[in-house]
Order: C-alpha cells, then sequence, then structure tokens
C-alpha cells in the first residue's frame, strides 16, 4: 500500500480589522492552506523573533495589511528580507489608502515586498489567482 506525502501549505495573515482577517483565513481555509494569524504587526514582530531562533514554521506566502498598530507591513516585510528563512516567501501587502507609485516602488524595492493589493479586495477567485500568481513568480525568481 501507498502513502502520500501529506503537504501543509500555511498562509500567514496579519490584518488588524478582525472581520478581514476573519474572512481571510476563511477563505484560506477552504482553498485548503493551513492560516497563522496576527491581529497587528508587534505579535508579527515578536513571531519574526521566534523565527529568528528557528522555533516556529516557515509560511509560504505572507499576506499583511500596511497600516496597522504597532510595526507597520512594510516595516515588518522588510525584517521578513534580512531573515534567511524568509527571504524566498512571497510578501503581498494589502492597504485601504491610496499609495503614490514612488511609495509603491519603494516598499517593493527597499522592503522586498512582492505585491500590493488594494482594498476592497477583489472577489474571491481573483484574489486567489493574484495570489497563487505572486507565489509562483516568486518560486520561479
Amino acid at each position: 500500500m501507498e502513502y502520500e506525502e501529506l503537504i501543509v501549505v500555511t498562509w500567514l495573515i496579519a490584518e488588524d480589522e478582525a472581520d478581514i482577517r476573519n474572512l481571510i483565513a476563511m477563505m484560506c481555509q477552504v482553498w485548503g492552506y493551513n492560516t497563522l494569524t496576527f491581529e497587528n504587526g508587534q505579535k508579527v514582530w515578536d513571531w519574526l523573533d521566534r523565527v529568528e531562533q528557528g522555533s516556529v514554521n516557515i509560511p509560504d506566502l505572507v499576506l499583511m495589511d500596511i497600516r496597522m498598530p504597532g510595526k507597520k507591513g512594510n516595516e515588518l516585510a522588510q525584517r521578513m528580507r534580512t531573515l534567511p528563512q524568509l527571504q524566498q516567501t512571497p510578501i503581498v501587502l494589502m492597504t485601504a489608502f491610496a499609495l503614490s507609485e514612488r511609495e509603491q516602488h519603494e516598499m517593493m524595492t527597499a522592503d522586498g515586498v512582492d505585491h500590493i493589493l488594494s482594498k476592497p479586495l477583489p472577489d474571491f477567485e481573483q484574489f486567489r489567482a493574484t495570489l497563487d500568481r505572486v507565489a509562483q513568480q516568486k518560486r520561479n525568481a
């Protein structure tokens, strides 16, 4: 009898608005992903301390709001890119605020962000397709 290897894919979600965080987490779980959720930037920062110690599993994708209490999403992305464990992990930021092209460029070059989504988020299928595309591009880079 053959056994298939169980591959567990986890997406990290950091969003301070509980309704949005819960909806995204639920969608990701429906799509077959495990979720690791945080309600503010400081909790993600504390989790990154544990990543540095090598005591946690690394997510396959990171999806964070930019403006959260504590640390901002782009600050967290910048720190993530300094950690070898997270260098190849796709990072997607979400924002309800209009960002200038310069701000977007800076986040993508200086902070290591792979993609920025505007809120309101696209419909579920387009949202999933975008996240899958970003993850695939990062794997192929």
